[in-house]
């Protein structure tokens, strides 16, 4: 006895195949019309099925992960940058990144695309299929000083030791609280044991980490276990939110102005309108000599004035 269409619908709902229920009935009147073999209409309904539930598992991780945005490998220009190429991501860009814990931080000044390379990075391991989780360092630091403080610090953790891939945003960029570093170290030492990868992003060089969590001993082990399998890429080029004002490129009011600063002595500025030279009695300019003098109370070491004056001919 054959089932009827409702009974196939019944069967895929038990098996909760959901989009193979979806859309089967027009499948079948595709491989009717086209004359398909039982084998391509079979192998056809898998691969939508699978396409559908990994473009569902995609968005539900993504959403579950929290990023301020979604950007993927390839909205990156890399165009803008030096000292980073795609090719130098390769790893990153691959499973075994997850599987062995590599880590990174991202250094560079604001607006270089630190953030929009750390979460295309983490949504690298989603397609790759692990899970990620975004936040930025005050919120991480925030979230367990207060957990520590109501005593559920070790499930607090949680959140940020589970996932396969933990980006941490914005190292260094606001003042944290005395306990910052304890609190950092704490993940970072649960997923470097559990060799699990992180993604940092700072515009502080890693020495600098100590001052910015106030204790140099933690954030010299913070970063000799993020770097222990890890790499440190330094992002370069114009800014990507204020490239369109051409504010990273030197123009020529801003080289007047730092003339200017060089022209200054003891803060005085030279004058807009300048005195003309002397002229002598036959109308001719006279000519320019300088000398320099040294005063006696000083040596020549710290102090030497130009003193000129017009010498007429």
């Amino acid at each position: 006895m054959k089932p009827s269409d409702d009974d196939l619908d019944a069967l895929l709902k038990r098996l909760h195949l959901a989009n193979a229920r979806r859309i089967w009935p027009k499948l079948v009147e595709r491989a009717e019309k086209e004359e398909w073999s039982y084998r391509d209409f079979l192998a056809l309904l898998v691969a939508e099925e699978i396409a559908q539930r990994q473009q569902t598992r995609l968005g539900r991780l993504s959403r579950w992960a929290s990023f301020p945005f979604l950007k993927t490998i390839d909205d990156f220009d890399f165009t803008l940058q030096s000292t980073v190429r795609l090719a130098l991501l390769g790893s990153a860009l691959s499973p075994d990144f997850v599987t062995e814990g590599r880590c990174l931080i991202l250094l560079g000044k604001p607006g270089r695309g630190k953030t929009h390379l750390a979460v295309a990075l983490a949504y690298r391991a989603i397609q790759n299929g692990f899970d990620a989780f975004f936040t930025t360092a005050a919120e991480l630091i925030d979230d367990l000083s207060a957990a520590f403080r109501e005593g559920r610090l070790a499930e607090a953790l949680t959140t940020y030791t589970h996932p396969a891939t933990l980006v941490v945003d914005e190292v260094g960029y606001l003042t944290y609280g005395t306990d910052a570093a304890n609190m950092l170290f704490h993940v970072v030492n649960e997923r470097h044991r559990r060799k699990r990868s992180m993604i940092f992003t700072t515009n502080k060089p890693p020495a600098a980490w100590g001052k910015v969590l106030h204790d140099e001993d933690l954030a010299q082990a913070i970063v000799d276990r993020v770097l222990e399998r890890g790499r440190l890429l330094t992002l370069d080029g114009p800014s990507m939110r204020t490239r369109h004002l051409g504010l990273d490129e030197v123009t020529p009011a801003a080289s007047n102005h730092d003339t200017d600063n060089l022209a200054r002595i003891s803060g005085i500025a030279r004058p807009e309108f300048p005195e003309p030279p002397r002229r002598n009695s036959s109308g001719s300019q006279g000519r320019l000599r300088c000398r320099s003098t040294t005063p006696s109370w000083l040596s020549t070491q710290t102090y030497m004035v130009r003193a000129c004056r017009s010498i007429p001919q």
